[in-house]
């Protein structure tokens, strides 16, 4: 109980801090301790699912990023009933976790369906070679211009890869979005929340198909993670702008090979 907890603390710490590794560092670490796949999987959407709500508000109150409606705009666009205004009226932070959540919903199902039918092998070398070479484009520092177009193609990418295997949703998303153009902290702070939602509906397909109900396991998993929550957003907000791409590039590059590694060996 305390080893499972605490490595929930501490995968959620990098998690909320890096914008990555929750489910990529738990997910192989708990299968190798011999628990089923169909039970740590799921386990993990919900934990974090729970843990991403809490540590996005603290993003959003650490200044890391801005999800909240900016309230006068948007009480004067419902009296005119102005559809641009209302627009207006949400930041580009709360935009990008919309459009996210609202692909990756779908993307989750999706991904859950192939999931039980298809080879666990394929999934892992897939998602390795992928998160490798985003990390390898993290650290050459080429950046293209921000479009919503690239939102889109990440939150359907990185929603399918949560979906498949647990993990794999933080590594993409994150080191998409900043090489789409996006700020290195808001891109952490958006893919915490943006995640939550997509975990939630993960965990609930897995429920509905292969009847999860161990949920003591799934508690110290929450405890845990919920615990290192706030603590993750408050060191994304210490750590220098600059430095935070050459370390997810890192963590990528580094992620990316264990996934390969395990797969052979």
């Amino acid at each position: 109980m305390i080893i499972i907890i605490f490595m929930a603390f501490v995968a959620e710490l990098i998690d909320s801090s890096m914008g990555m590794m929750y489910g990529t560092l738990l997910s192989p670490l708990l299968i190798i301790m011999g628990f089923d796949p169909f039970v740590v999987v799921p386990a993990i959407l919900l934990s974090q699912a729970l843990a991403g709500f809490i540590a996005s508000m603290f993003h959003n109150k650490f200044g890391n990023a801005e999800f909240r409606p900016m309230v006068a705009t948007l009480k004067k666009a419902k009296e005119k009933g102005l559809l641009d205004s209302l627009k207006k009226s949400f930041t580009r932070d709360f935009k990008i976790v919309f459009v996210i959540s609202a692909l990756g919903v779908i993307a989750t199902i999706m991904a859950v369906l192939v999931a039980v039918n298809l080879p666990k092998f394929i999934l892992k070398i897939y998602i390795g070679i992928l998160v490798f070479i985003m990390g390898l484009i993290l650290l050459s520092k080429l950046k293209f211009r921000f479009t919503w177009k690239k939102m889109f193609f990440i939150g359907l990418l990185s929603s399918f890869n949560k979906g498949l295997s647990g993990g794999g949703f933080g590594p993409v998303v994150t080191s998409g979005q900043i090489i789409a153009g996006n700020g290195a902290k808001a891109s952490v702070a958006a893919t915490t929340l943006a995640e939550a939602p997509i975990c939630l509906t993960g965990f609930l397909a897995y429920a509905l198909l292969s009847g999860f109900n161990d949920w003591n396991f799934l508690g110290f998993l929450a405890l845990g993670a919920i615990a290192a929550a706030p603590l993750g957003a408050l060191l994304t907000s210490k750590i220098d702008d600059s430095r935070i791409r050459p370390i997810l590039g890192i963590l990528a590059v580094v992620t990316g090979l264990w996934t390969l590694i395990k797969v052979f060996f």
